[in-house]
């Protein structure tokens, strides 16, 4: 599984957002699309919330990819 360490510059960042700036979705609406298919997790849970607040700390997998969020 690849890992991308994505810094954080501000308190948190959207769940689609995040994916969306990782690479993972070519845009936020993909990347809500891919969180209402389940196809990703934080912190090893499934996530249905298109918007969750991941902090840094947190880490998210979605199509083979590991999002490690590391504080700014």
């Amino acid at each position: 599984m690849k890992t991308i360490e994505f810094p954080l510059t501000g308190e948190y960042v959207e769940l689609c957002n995040l994916l969306k700036l990782a690479g993972i979705a070519d845009s936020g609406g993909r990347g809500k699309a891919l969180v209402a298919e389940g196809a990703v997790t934080v912190d090893g849970r499934p996530e249905s919330r298109k918007t969750a607040k991941i902090r840094a700390g947190q880490t998210v997998e979605c199509q083979g990819m590991r999002i490690t969020v590391a504080g700014g």
